[in-house]
């Protein structure tokens, strides 16, 4: 093909993408149908194509070359997915837009519509109300009615004990469950999440409640760009305030008590020790989806998204063992895998930014050419606090800062740094 013509040819392809980011229509082709019922024991046949082509093809997705190393032996998750969180690649995928119950991994698209609209010094007294409607043997931070709590320590809650309290009491403050889990669909759809499905806020479970490792990933990157849910995805443990105690006719002593982030890569279990550079993300475990896990991990500069759902080998912690092979792969194949597919900007992005020499997209943001190309990340210089924010705080800067636009527009086709991500502090 001649220079012309392949140029002429991109152009279109950008165009095209250009199109259906601003009209948010997608060809049918795309998208696969809204399941019926519950998730079946095998992929289907027909998946979503959003992010490129071979996503939507049932099967582990890899592009395996010479140089490229083999995938980690004896992976069990029903879906998961490798990514450059900078750059969107999709290095590796099996399943990746299949829809299964997504347990409390979906509360990162609670905290990434919700976590904005209140200051984090807000209070807020706990009316019985609040409290209503949480599901049977849900897990538990251990809010109680009649006494304030900061917004702060709410989200602390949500992100350290998954706490379906402290998510239906921020829900209470956001208008109510049924409005918040409106909020959460239109900010999914914003996102171009299609394949996920909202219907509690917590990620309980509930029929017709579904998402994909595809889209929990694009959760996880939309909310990576907060400040404050950076802060809480990589916090180890923290004080929470417990009851007050009355003694005579003083004013009585409100207790605090240590909570535990859950996630196990970041806190470390007796068989799964922490992994070096990880900085969050989220973990769910409910009777229908299974143990579900999606995190993000520094090294060397590269910043990876690892998504696991439902691994079918069930040894304990095994979503954890399963998502840090994955990431030992990643950091290994980084740079010399040729991607799969990419993920998705927002509906709200801007295309025209795009600087020079960048690699163009096709309809389905499929990559064309090596992402990252004539764009100059920052240099981030690596940091440390202590302080009150609570200790075992993942702190420290990774590379680059992120350029966004005015209300938090995502850039395309550019190289993408995650800006302060923390890093992992070294513990004994």
């Amino acid at each position: 093909m001649s220079a012309p013509k392949k140029i002429a040819q991109r152009s279109l392809l950008i165009t095209s993408a250009a199109l259906l980011t601003v009209s948010g229509l997608a060809p049918s082709a795309f998208a696969a149908p809204k399941p019926s019922g519950s998730p079946t024991a095998a992929p289907p046949a027909r998946m979503s194509q959003v992010g490129g082509a071979r996503l939507g093809v049932p099967g582990t997705q890899v592009n395996l070359a010479p140089g490229v190393p083999v995938l980690p032996k004896g992976l069990t998750g029903r879906s998961w997915i490798v990514t450059d969180a900078e750059s969107g690649e999709v290095l590796a995928s099996h399943n990746a837009h299949w829809r299964l119950p997504p347990a409390s991994t979906l509360k990162m698209l609670f905290a990434d519509t919700v976590l904005p609209r209140f200051p984090r010094d807000q209070r807020h007294q706990v009316v019985p109300t609040d409290l209503a409607g949480i599901g049977a043997g849900s897990s538990m931070v251990g809010i109680k009615e009649n006494e304030s709590y900061t917004v702060h320590d709410l989200w602390l809650g949500v992100f350290l004990r998954s706490g379906n309290d402290a998510v239906h009491v921020l829900s209470a403050m956001n208008g109510g469950v049924a409005q918040t889990v409106k909020d959460m669909q239109a900010h999914a759809d914003a996102l171009q999440a299609g394949d996920t499905h909202v219907v509690s806020p917590d990620g309980y479970d509930a029929p017709q409640q579904y998402s994909s490792a595809y889209d929990l990933t694009l959760f996880a990157r939309s909310g990576l760009q907060k400040k404050d849910f950076r802060e809480y995805c990589s916090t180890v443990r923290a004080k929470f305030p417990g009851a007050t105690t009355q003694k005579g006719k003083g004013k009585g002593t409100r207790e605090t008590f240590e909570i535990q982030n859950t996630n196990r890569l970041l806190s470390g279990d007796a068989d799964t020790p922490v992994y070096p550079g990880i900085a969050g993300v989220k973990n769910g475990n409910t009777t229908n989806a299974g143990a579900t896990f999606t995190g993000v991990a520094e090294r060397g500069g590269k910043v990876l998204l690892v998504t696991v759902m439902n691994p079918e080998k069930h040894e304990h912690d095994e979503v954890y063992k399963e998502t840090a092979q994955l990431f030992d792969w990643g950091f290994q194949a980084a740079g010399k895998v040729q991607p799969v597919g990419t993920l998705v900007p927002p509906l709200n992005a801007t295309p025209s930014a795009r600087p020079s020499g960048a690699p163009s997209a096709d309809v389905t943001g499929a990559p064309q050419g090596t992402a990252g190309a004539g764009s100059e990340p920052v240099k981030g210089a690596a940091a440390q606090s202590g302080g009150s924010r609570g200790a075992g705080t993942a702190l420290g800067v990774a590379a680059g800062l992120l350029v966004l636009l005015a209300g938090g527009a995502f850039l395309v086709n550019r190289r993408w740094p995650l800006p302060d991500l923390m890093r992992r502090r070294q513990r004994p």
